[in-house]
């Protein structure tokens, strides 16, 4: 179905996906000279997919998704601090953490894998899989 990650929906990050929905997704292991960059569009995902996973978290992680403005300027770190801590102190009074409206999944629905081997003599393989409009993915090698 895709590749999902999660994110303030007011981070730079989410804004440049309103304006431009197609994005790329980058695996590097220098060690081993091996990369995968998929391309897709990128959608939100349903509010039962980021509920869940939300929930899923650390108590820390899910206070940390409502005290951080992500991605907007603070004058300090202990604006963070500061707002952390009351949310703690209120969220310790609530039987249940909801997700903030503000935060959530997207999913990035792949058209191209390219898996990258590198080689010293700096002919590396790439292999690039498309998906066609059959929903088969077509296999080619292509040159570095």
């Amino acid at each position: 179905e895709g590749f999902i990650f999660y994110t303030n929906y007011q981070s730079k990050k989410a804004r440049q996906i309103a304006e431009n929905p197609n994005a790329a997704l980058v695996f590097n292991w220098l060690e081993q000279e091996r990369q995968i960059r998929i391309e897709g569009k990128v959608v939100i995902v349903e509010n039962e997919v980021s509920d869940s996973y939300f929930n899923s978290r650390p108590k820390g992680s899910r206070i940390g998704a409502w005290t951080s403005p992500q991605s907007q300027y603070i004058p300090n770190r202990n604006i963070l601090e500061n707002k952390s801590e009351k949310l703690k102190d209120f969220f310790d009074q609530k039987e249940i953490l909801s997700r903030p409206p503000f935060w959530g999944g997207f999913r990035l629905i792949p058209h191209t894998i390219e898996f990258w081997q590198g080689r010293s003599s700096r002919l590396h393989d790439r292999i690039l899989y498309s998906l066609e409009k059959d929903r088969m993915w077509r296999i080619e090698r292509i040159a570095p």
